[in-house]
């Protein structure tokens, strides 16, 4: 393949390719690279003389192992999707990428993320759902930057109380996980105005919750909850309370004080 002229981006995308044409790594000034929805297998090192790359889509293929040189492109601050590929790990100098503000590893085999996620202190959105994850690391409470947290559909047994370092969050989902309790921390979030509980072994709140003033919808459906925290009631912007299928849960006054200020409550 040619190209009449040397191109900053470029767009693979469902394009059923097997392997990718060489010439592509000498592209140095190349600054998107789409290679999503195809049926490749590996990427090679020499993804890393594209030092200018600011955006990179590996999704949706069949790559079980990441080059190490991915971690070293020096400009990757935009984007960067490896969604669907049956990965089981990530490259231990990813967290070099120090400026990226969109991580989406998704839909993966990853039992574990690396110990200094922390390092990548200028991530704003972290997908990190449908993977096989236990744990969040301590140094996750560094990203004070992050907006956006999606962790739904893994094991997750405990949360670090080092999330309360987060305090640009706005949007946490911990869904469909195996959570037993919340950490007190969580009431640091002044930010957070969505967070997603549901299905998961809770079987109590901190009180510290009724610190959450700009929270605005809260779903703990599908939890083991028996009563909630009287603080609850005087969330001020809450919109949105769904408790639904805590079978042995025992409502209280807190409840009937959202209700007569407007918030839906579901039971």
């Amino acid at each position: 393949m040619r190209w009449p002229t040397l191109p900053d981006a470029l767009d693979f995308y469902r394009k059923g390719l097997t392997s990718i044409d060489p010439e592509v790594w000498t592209f140095t000034d190349l600054k998107v690279l789409n290679l999503a929805e195809n049926l490749l297998t590996e990427i090679p090192e020499s993804l890393g003389r594209l030092v200018r790359l600011h955006t990179l889509d590996l999704g949706h293929n069949q790559i079980r192992h990441l080059p190490q040189c991915l971690g070293d492109l020096p400009e990757l601050d935009r984007y960067l999707y490896i969604s669907d590929n049956g990965l089981e790990s990530l490259p231990g100098n990813l967290t070099h990428l120090s400026r990226l503000a969109y991580f989406n590893c998704t839909h993966n085999r990853l039992t574990a993320l690396p110990h200094d996620l922390g390092r990548m202190e200028g991530l704003q959105e972290l997908r990190i759902y449908h993977n096989r994850l236990t744990r969040l690391p301590e140094s996750i409470g560094l990203l004070h930057q992050l907006v956006e947290l999606h962790a739904q559909n893994n094991q997750l047994q405990v949360i670090p109380n080092s999330l309360g370092g987060m305090t640009a969050l706005r949007e946490l989902n911990l869904e469909h996980n195996q959570l037993r309790v919340l950490p007190p921390a969580l009431s640091q979030l002044a930010h957070l105005r969505r967070a997603n509980f549901r299905f998961n072994q809770l079987q109590e709140l901190p009180a510290a919750l009724e610190q959450l003033s700009n929270l605005e919808w809260l779903d703990l459906r599908a939890n083991q909850l028996t009563q909630l925290p009287e603080g609850l009631g005087r969330l001020p912007r809450l919109e949105k309370l769904d408790l639904r299928w805590n079978h042995d849960l025992r409502p209280g006054p807190e409840l009937e004080a959202l209700r007569q200020r407007g918030c839906r409550v579901l039971l």
